[in-house]
């Protein structure tokens, strides 16, 4: 289990195409603050379906794209 698999549930269930999220309601929802290990973890997002986008720094937010699925018919 990883340490940002309750954040990873959160995105999924939120269900939005796109929206963000400040890392003050990171640490609420995931119960630890965001640090260096973000950039590692974030690329089990893709099994929730979702990716990280923007990471500002400077703004303190991480926004989350869900992924499109390809119809392959």
């Amino acid at each position: 289990m990883s340490k940002y698999s309750v954040l990873w549930d959160y995105v999924q269930k939120n269900g939005n195409p796109s929206f963000k999220l400040t890392f003050e309601e990171i640490q609420s929802i995931a119960g630890i603050p965001i640090d260096h290990s973000f950039l590692k973890y974030k690329k089990e997002l893709t099994d929730y379906g979702y990716e990280v986008g923007k990471i500002s720094m400077k703004e303190q937010t991480v926004v989350f794209h869900k992924i499109e699925q390809e119809d392959n018919l």
